[in-house]
């Protein structure tokens, strides 16, 4: 069964820093483009940042709230994808997703994120 778990969630203070992890399994994730969404309550669920494929040679996009504050990486032998999120807001309070794929787009569980102080 084809899943991707997310870890790493939790609170930090405004400025401060977290870092979430997400992790497939039963599948090889090497040839789809890896994301990590967000929703917060009331709000659409929105794209955070993307990476591609093995064959993309990692190229990389992010949301204009992200740009600057969140670096997502791969480690493609180990189907995983990382967000670093620094410098972090009220606003980036939100349960936080993992996605694999387009079509189908395999989902995570998603983790909770509070910047509170």
């Amino acid at each position: 069964q084809v899943q991707l778990v997310e870890s790493g969630g939790g609170s930090v203070q405004p400025g401060g820093s977290l870092r979430l992890s997400c992790s497939g399994s039963g599948g090889d994730f090497k040839m789809l483009a890896m994301a990590w969404y967000r929703q917060a309550p009331g709000n659409e669920r929105e794209l955070v940042a993307r990476m591609g494929n093995i064959g993309s040679g990692g190229a990389t996009y992010y949301a204009d709230f992200a740009e600057g504050r969140f670096t997502i990486s791969r480690d493609y032998a180990e189907n995983t994808v990382i967000l670093e999120m620094n410098m972090m807001r009220p606003e980036d309070t939100a349960v936080y997703y993992c996605s694999a794929g387009i079509s189908p787009q395999i989902w995570g569980r998603g983790a909770q994120v509070t910047v509170s102080s």
